[in-house]
């Protein structure tokens, strides 16, 4: 028996249905939404932007690929990324179908992690498809963000016809797709919003305050503590906290309120909301022994007094 070839591997522009991209919004992730799906062999041909840096960012990721205003590239594209700010986006939906630039069968795609498949209503009723496609990372505005959607987790919101087609999009970008209903939406920006934008905010005052303490190199020093935290707390969740405010050490809290109000009034106000939420589920959980959280809990309310 003859063995049969090894066959070669399908260029991307020989799959079927491919289809041209437009994007809305030259931020940080339309480019870098339409370079995936450029790699999945589908064909970017029109962007839209305002401010230099747009304009900028669009030339890099996705040259060649013609700047015209927004009904243009609905014109030119089958499948439109609307990559605008979350406020921005229901007057623009409402702007692009009021002005007839909606085609009937396009396939229209938000990245809002607030919004839906209804913010689109307005396009739906003239014959758009509707897709909420929000993925869960954070942008830099540069190629590296191509790379980070490989295995990234897409909020996916759509009618149920339409399920499968935005499911294949999202694999098609190297992410996985994640089912969000449309009524929990806010719920589900709010919960990565609280753990990626707040997680910033506190690792950049970290390394402030280590600073004034004069490590040389904050970064250093946090890396391997704040990764293994995060690996703790995915693994295990609260079962991971520890630190003085789970083991009850209401002296060690005092003198870091004590500190903090020296060195940097404006953290106190963080490190007591935190402490307090991190008493409240250690107790919880049985970690925090309830004799020591009431010591614990009235230093806590005597910062909030001072």
């Amino acid at each position: 028996m003859n063995a049969t070839p090894p066959q070669e591997p399908l260029d991307p522009r020989d799959r079927p249905a491919r289809l041209t991209v437009g994007v809305v919004g030259a931020g940080r992730v339309g480019p870098a939404l339409a370079a995936s799906l450029q790699l999945a062999g589908h064909r970017p041909v029109a962007v839209s932007g305002v401010s230099d840096a747009s304009l900028r960012r669009a030339a890099e990721m996705l040259p060649d690929v013609p700047l015209v205003p927004p009904a243009e590239v609905l014109a030119r594209a089958e499948l439109v990324l609307l990559t605008v700010p979350d406020d921005a986006l229901p007057g623009l939906v409402d702007g692009l179908a009021a002005a007839g630039a909606v085609r009937p069968g396009q396939l229209l795609v938000h990245t809002s992690g607030r919004f839906g498949a209804k913010v689109l209503d307005a396009a739906t009723r003239v014959g758009a498809l509707p897709l909420a496609l929000h993925p869960a990372m954070t942008f830099t505005g540069t190629a590296v963000d191509v790379q980070r959607l490989a295995g990234c987790s897409f909020g996916v919101t759509a009618p149920e016809e339409l399920r499968l087609a935005a499911e294949a999009l999202v694999i098609e970008m190297g992410g996985e797709p994640e089912w969000i209903e449309e009524a929990a939406r806010p719920l589900y920006h709010a919960a990565l919003a609280l753990g990626a934008n707040h997680l910033v905010t506190l690792v950049a005052q970290s390394m402030e305050l280590l600073r004034a303490a004069g490590v040389a190199a904050p970064d250093r020093m946090l890396g391997p503590l704040l990764g293994a935290a995060l690996d703790n707390a995915l693994r295990s969740g609260d079962a991971a906290l520890t630190g003085p405010v789970a083991r009850g050490d209401a002296g060690t809290v005092a003198a870091h309120v004590a500190e903090l109000r020296k060195h940097a009034p404006a953290a106190v106000a963080g490190y007591l909301a935190m402490a307090r939420t991190t008493a409240d589920r250690a107790l919880a959980h049985g970690m925090l022994k309830p004799e020591l959280a009431e010591d614990l809990l009235g230093v806590l309310a005597e910062g909030d007094l001072r």
